[in-house]
Order: C-alpha cells, then structure tokens, then sequence
C-alpha cells in the first residue's frame, strides 16, 4: 500500500473527551511515498464499543464509500450520540489509483452531559471573611467510598471563579479553568477521565478555588464583575467493572475551610503564607472535623457547555541569564526574553520569614524596575516560609508580564538556580516556522510569536502587564491572520467567537472587548475617558473578519454558519448608522496608535464598513445564499461609490492624506483602478516623504506591506520591513525588544518611555505583519476556492536584502514547506514540499523558470513529462502532493 492515514481527531483534538456537539466533525492527514497522492474517496466506521470497531462494526455510522477527496470537517451522520457515552471510530482511505488502504489507527471521543436534567450537582461555596478586602483563596474536600473495581471514572468540573482539582492527592487538569466566558451567559466544563488516580475503597476530592475573572479584579474596569465569590461545580460519573453506575456530586456533604492563599488576584497578585498549609488535606482519610460547611448556591442560569478552547498549560521554563545585586539589598534577574507566567522560587529559612517576587518589564535607566506602566496591577508574590529545609513555591490564579524578577527580603544568598521562570498560555500547538538570511528579520518573528504567546490566555489579551488584559477585538481581528501561521487557533478563535456573540448588542453592534465584562457599561459612563461611541470601526468588525479567517486558514464552513445571523445584523446595523452609506466620524480609537499621522474616524469607518459588507458577501457565496450574496454585492458596490464620492479627490488623493487611508482603500477594493494607480503614488509618497518611515497605527499597519506589495512596490514594502531608524519594527529590536511593543514610542532614545499611562512592551498588534511575511516574503497562502489549504498557492516574492527564506506551515492535511535562495548572480532557488491529498500552483519568480527536480520518498526523480509541458506553456506550475525544487534567474 502506497498510502496510509494518520492523524485521527475529532473537533480538532485528539481524543477529546466531554464534547456537547451532535454531529461532531472528524478529521484526518494522509502519507504517502509517491508524489500527487490523494484521497478519492473514504469510508469511517463509528462504533459505540472498541470490541465492535475492531471487528470493523460501524454499528454507530458505517459511511460507506464516499467518493470524495476532503479528510477534513467530515460531519458525523450516524445514530444519535448519548450523553456520557464514548465513540470509536476508524477511517480508511482509496487512493488516486483506487488502491484502498489499511485501517487508520482507532480515534475515540466522548460525549458530555447534554441536558440540564443530567446534571445533579449544586453550586458550592465558602462565606466570605468579614472585614477582609482581599479574600482567602477556600478549600473543599470530599471523601468518598467506591465500592468495587472501577472500569471508568469521569469527572465534570467547572466553577463560577477557577478551579484547582485534586484526585488522592495528584493535580487534575489545567491552569485557570474554566476559562473566561460571559459568566452571565454560559462557563465551560472540563471533563477529565480519572479512572487510573481511583481505587476501590477510600478516595478524596480536594479543590482549591480562585475568584478569577468572575469575582477578581477584571482590567480598570473593576472587580467583582459578575459575583461575590467563587463556587465549584463537579460530578463524577463512575462505571463499575461489573455494570453497575455510581454518581458522585459536590453539594452539602462536602467541608471548606481557608488554607495558605491569603489571596490571588489576576491583576493584584498573590500573598501565600505556607505556615497555614494543610499537609494531607486532599487525601482520603484526613481530618476535616473542624472545617466548615459549605454555601450552597440555589442555581445557575448560564448556560453548561463544553470547554471549547484549548487548556492554558505551562509550555516552556526559562533560566534566568544574569543576576545583580542592588544597593537596597535585593537581587534583579533577567530573564532574557519579556515572557508571560511567573516565577518558581527554591528557598531556605526561618520560619515566618517573607520574601516576595517582584516583576517588571523593563528597567529604568538606574537599573531599578520600570514599574510605572503597571497602572495598579501588582506583579508581585508574598510568601511567607514555614521553616521545613528547601521550600518550593510558585502562585496559583495570578499571572505576569514580564523579563525581570526583583527578589526581596531572600534569606542567604541566592544565585542563577534560585529561580525559574514559567511560560503560561493558551497551549495552541505550534503551526509556523519562519527563518530569513536577516538575523533582525529572524529576532522580529520570535518577538511576533513571544506576543502571541504572551496574550492569548484564554482571550486573545491586549497587554499580559497593567491592569487591563482585556479582549480587545480590534486587536485580534488584524493579527488573526498573523495568528493563523504561528499556531493552531482554530478552537481559540472558534471560541473567541462566542464571547463575541454573547457581548453583542440589541441593536446589532459588537463591543469593544469580549468578554464584555461592563466594558460597555463602564465607557458610557466614564466623563474622563469621554468614549461614547456605540461601536467602533475596525473593533466590531472582527465579528466578520475571525469568522472568515477561520475559513480561510481551516475551511471551517461551521463557523460561517453557526454566526451567519450575527454577522449579519452587524453589517446591517452598521448600514443603519450611514448618511448615504457613509459612515460616521464618532468613533475612539480610530487607527489607534499612528505615528505622526491621524486618520478621519469617517474615512476609516466608511472603509471598514465596506470590507465586513464585502466579507459577508463571500460568506453567502460560499453557504450558497445566492439572494444575499447579491445583496450584499449591491450594498458593497454602493458604499464603493460612497466612499470615492466622500472622500477621494480628483487627484486621487484620500481625504486625511495618511498611510492608512490609502492602505485600506486599496485592500478593501474601494477605489477605481485609475485612483489605485494615484493612491499608490501618494502612499509612496508619504513613505518616502519620512525617510521611507511607516506612520500606520494598529488598523493601517497589518494592511501596509500587502497593500504595497499587491501595486508593484515590492522595494518599498521591503525598505519599511527592515528600517531599522524610529519608527520602525527594528528600531525597538536594536534596543533590546523580544516582544512587540503596544506603541512604536514605547520607549526612544530622545525621551525614554512614552507615558506610563498606556506603555505595554508586550502587545502583538503591530506583529501583524507576520502576514505579509508568511503570505508574500515565503509566498504560502491558502486559496479561498479550496481553503484550508486543500490547494496552496506558493508565489514567494524576494526582494530587499534578504536572500534566503525557510517557511513551514502545518496545515489540517499536513505539513507545507517552502525555502528559497537567491544568489549573488541572481539564480534564484525554490524547493517546495505539499502534503498528500493537496495540490499547489506555483509561481516562480524571474526568468526562465524550470522543475529541476522531484523527490518522491528519497529517491530523487525526474519531472513527469505532464509537468514539463505545463512548464512550457505557463508561468504557473500546478502540482500535486509530494518535494519540487524549481529554478529561474532574476535579473
């Protein structure tokens, strides 16, 4: 057999348990040795037992032959799928020869509980301490018995608040569960299969609980957003080897009690005094005779869905580089790298001694911690020893900002192994690689993808520092493309989704930040901040452009169509709010952050209005709304006419004259083709009028290369990407930058840091030129027709000074890859690998481009004659699955 299937998942995840979704989708990626493999046709057997599967029994769905090529989103059609019950499934495959495969690998997933009705726990809490402005973090514990031996153990867990669960003693699950959500609306459940940390006989639960987003400190806004105090929800369902069902429920037979969390606050960080630990607390057997009853809570009107994205997970461990004691007695570590998580400390000493971990940022010029740009967030732990030999300590529901680690009050001396420093985020498996011949151009993409790292915790974050950490929208709709390469967003962003939809207004508009979290509420009755827009241009807008990226990057046609409505009422809302399909001038951020230049809120919002109108009617296109794509079509073509009538003059010029007016018209197709011509003109322009300077802010700078790049300015767009003088991406990585800045003055040599009021050194927003990186520079785009990377187009563009470009990307079909050289006598080389089940047009920058080579396995081949006359005839080579290398000369 010349093919094989690998890679089985179900909703994107390998072996997902708990899913609440009735036709879940399957997925799979497939090897081969021979060039041009793919998949004619597939047959998947779902089977409710693995003995059944094995014996090739779809008793669940038995597909037969389907003849079709797509191994990815295959929507399951089979019986209907029963809460707690756990599915088996197998694919095979027939091969562009009709050669029929081997079995895949058996995949599995389970189902959660579907109904309210399944659900028989209660919501349990612990009173609040009087007189106590920050809280102790409570402690729950629950002995149980099990009767006899155990053939499966599930546990569904959740809380109003976080969650830290204990089985006998070990640690269960992830960090900072269950995730943020609307609390209002819905909270995600974890499901976690325990069956090997139980035993027949004595067990405990122990759960620890955080008041998180939903009773902590949530950005500027406040605390307590949407409760008092946290509550724990959990039910463990046990199946017993001989048949018989057993439930295991939180609810008044449960003890609580403080414990050594004197607090832990997102924002305000964490005091922990160890002398209060409770040795054996989450153990069966220990004595809880003292601690307290719980609170029960009557109900809870959210809706109980599954968790849908991905756990936030510790993902690397960082050495610090260097250390430096301070006159004041306290040592400063660098870590090397602006990171986002905390640091783990060892330490040795008296009992009730208080040492505390202070984070930072930067450092101001006398060597102490830049702590200003913090606003009122406290980066900071409190920990207070016990006394008992080396003692290890790192916090519970905090995180930070940070590459510096201000020790305090240490007994002893510490050195370089006193410390570690922890990397926390949502853990989105890595998707791209990219590495240039620049080394500045190498440092720009590790900082693109530490911000990306650093701020996608749950929510796609603006800043991982200050006390704001919001879900700001308009940043995450110009990086999502960005976001796409570096990592595998597709349940981050699918969930990003519904924190949208739940923050979307009555009249259509969506917020700022999502979650919401009386961001809303908050900026309608701020007189100091002075923003009463009802939505904001370029913000809002990311409730179409996510969802289109999604299928863009993944195919994903269901998340098109579980939001169509939604996507809908915003562009109709926004249309509502025109004077001739022209948009308003009243919104506050408008091109946030530009240098020297400022954008018309109207010129912007009319612009974007147009590109989400024209998105929709893609959208339509693709779920076979006809009428609508048409209408959407008209409405698109008349804000067309619209905005040139508005706002563009005979000379071509862009009311606002700034880069980003041009940038946007030109990407959003709003402008004649004689007026692209002009506008390139005065874009360029304006470029070179700065010393071949950017002034783009966060919505202008994702659009800036491409723009240039699409209209024959390649040079240009290669002169800003390694500027290396202010303002520019370099200029912050000449001074010392890992990450990318929230404003290209963060700090200058002529005036030192901007103002402490905004100051983040850790914000991915201007990283979106990732993009252009992946897209133009490697030249490794998705097309639209065959998304996902069913079909690839490879069309890289070299230019500059950069002379060689290796660039990966792991698609749902498996792994691109795309390297070229460019030598001094202008032979340009270009090899290309494209996974089985997938084809590629490529395009060969130069002259006198020919297939070199062919590498089928290892063996090295000639090119088929197919291909040869292809070569002949067009400028384009089209090809199937398998490693080319191509050559052309550029004069």
């Amino acid at each position: 057999m010349t093919i094989s299937v690998i890679g089985c998942r179900t909703e994107y995840l390998d072996n997902p348990l708990g899913l609440d979704v009735q036709h879940p989708r399957l997925f799979w990626k497939l090897e081969s040795v021979t060039s041009a493999a793919a998949q004619t046709a597939y047959q998947v057997l779902v089977a409710a037992t693995q003995e059944g599967l094995d014996q090739n029994i779809g008793d669940m769905w038995d597909s037969g032959k389907r003849e079709t090529s797509h191994s990815t989103h295959i929507v399951y059609e089979g019986a209907v799928l029963q809460a707690e019950s756990t599915y088996y499934w197998k694919v095979r495959v027939w091969d562009e020869q009709h050669v029929i495969s081997a079995w895949s690998e058996p995949a599995l997933w389970s189902m959660g509980i579907l109904a309210r009705t399944g659900w028989k726990a209660k919501w349990i809490g612990r009173k609040a301490e009087a007189d106590l402005k920050m809280q102790p973090s409570p402690f729950f514990r629950k002995d149980f018995t099990l009767g006899s031996k155990v053939k499966r153990a599930v546990v569904y867990a959740t809380a109003l608040g976080l969650y830290n669960l204990r089985v006998n003693g070990e640690k269960v699950g992830d960090l900072f569960t269950p995730g943020w959500t609307d609390y209002d609306q819905r909270v995600q459940v974890q499901a976690y299969d325990v069956t090997d940390k139980v035993t027949q006989g004595d067990n405990a639960f122990g759960v620890i609980l955080g008041e998180g987003w939903y009773a902590g400190t949530v950005g500027f806004i406040s605390d307590k957003i949407y409760g008092e105090r946290p509550f724990l929800f959990l039910q463990m369902s046990v199946e017993y080897e001989d048949g018989t069902k057993e439930r295991m429920i939180t609810d008044g037979s449960w003890k609580t009690t403080r414990g050594p969390i004197q607090y832990s606050d997102m924002i305000l960080g964490e005091k922990y005094d160890a002398t209060q630990e409770l040795p054996g607390w989450d153990r069966a057997g220990y004595d809880d005779s003292a601690w307290e009853i719980p609170d029960i809570r009557p109900g809870y009107n959210g809706l109980l869905i599954a968790s849908m994205e991905p756990p936030i997970r510790i993902t690397k461990t960082m050495r610090p580089l260097s250390l430096r004691k301070t006159e004041a007695g306290t040592y400063i570590y660098d870590m090397g790298q602006n990171m986002v998580g905390w640091s783990e400390v060892k330490v040795k000493g008296e009992r009730g001694t208080q040492i505390t971990l202070s984070h930072a940022e930067m450092l101001n010029t006398d060597g102490s911690m830049y702590l200003d740009n913090l606003r009122v967030a406290v980066q900071q732990e409190h920990y207070i020893l016990k006394g008992d030999g080396e003692e290890r300590y790192e916090p519970h529901f905090t995180f930070h900002g940070f590459r510096y680690v201000e020790l305090i009050g240490y007994p002893g001396e510490p050195d370089l192994d006193t410390i570690i420093g922890k990397v926390i985020h949502s853990d989105t498996s890595v998707s791209g690689s990219l590495e240039t011949s620049d080394p500045m151009v190498n440092q720009l993409y590790s900082n693109i993808t530490w911000g990306q790292r650093g701020n996608f915790l749950s929510v796609p974050t603006d800043c991982p520092q200050r006390d704001e950490r919001l879900g700001w929208t308009g940043d995450a709709q110009i990086f999502a493309r960005t976001a796409s390469y570096n990592m595998d967003v597709s349940r981050f962003f699918n969930k990003f989704m519904w924190d949208m939809i739940d923050a979307q207004q009555p009249s259509g508009a969506f917020t700022d930040v999502a979650p919401d979290a009386g961001w809303m509420r908050y900026k309608m009755w701020s007189t100091r901040l002075d923003w009463f827009a009802p939505d904001n241009a370029g913000w809002g807008d990311a409730g179409v452009v996510i969802p289109w990226t999604l299928y863009l990057m993944y195919g994903d046609i269901r998340v098109l169509e579980t939001h169509y409505v939604a996507m809908v009422r915003w562009v109709e809302y926004l249309e509502s709010m025109t004077d001739d399909l022209v948009r308003p001038d009243y919104a506050n951020y408008g091109d946030w952050l530009s240098i020297g230049a400022d954008t018309p809120n109207d010129v912007l919002a009319t612009a974007y209005f147009a590109y989400s109108t024209k998105l929709l009617a893609s959208i339509s296109e693709v779920l076979g709304k006809s009428a609508d794509q048409k209408r959407f079509e008209t409405l698109f073509a008349g804000i067309t006419e619209a905005f040139r009538a508005a706002f563009v003059a005979a000379d071509g010029r862009i009311q606002g004259n700034t880069q980003t007016v041009y940038v946007l018209a030109l990407q959003f197709g709003l402008l004649t083709p004689d007026q692209q011509t002009l506008a390139v003109q005065h874009l360029v322009e304006d470029i070179k009028a700065r010393g071949n300077r950017l002034s783009t802010g966060f919505l202008g700078v994702g659009y800036l290369l491409p723009a240039l790049s699409d209209h024959g300015q390649l040079d240009v767009a290669y002169s800003l990407l390694t500027q290396e003088e202010f303002p520019s991406w370099m200029y912050s990585i000449k001074h010392g930058a890992t990450t990318i800045w929230e404003r290209w003055d963060g700090w200058t040599e002529e005036n030192g840091f901007q103002t402490p009021d905004m100051n983040s050194f850790n914000h991915y927003s201007l990283g979106s030129v990732g993009e252009w990186m992946f897209r133009y520079m490697a030249g490794l785009e998705t097309d639209p027709q065959q998304p996902g990377f069913k079909h690839s187009i490879i069309r890289p563009q070299p230019g500059g000074k950069i002379t060689s470009v290796k660039a990966g990307y792991e698609s749902l079909y498996g792994s691109l890859q795309v390297e070229w050289q460019l030598a001094n006598d202008g032979v340009f080389q270009l090899t290309v690998h494209i996974p089985a089940n997938t084809t590629a047009t490529v395009y060969v920058p130069g002259s006198g481009a020919r297939v070199e080579a062919k590498v089928a396995g290892n063996a090295l081949a000639q090119p088929t004659l197919a291909v040869e006359a292809e070569v002949q005839a067009a400028s384009a080579f089209h090809i199937g699955s398998g490693t080319y290398s191509f050559t052309s000369r550029i004069q």
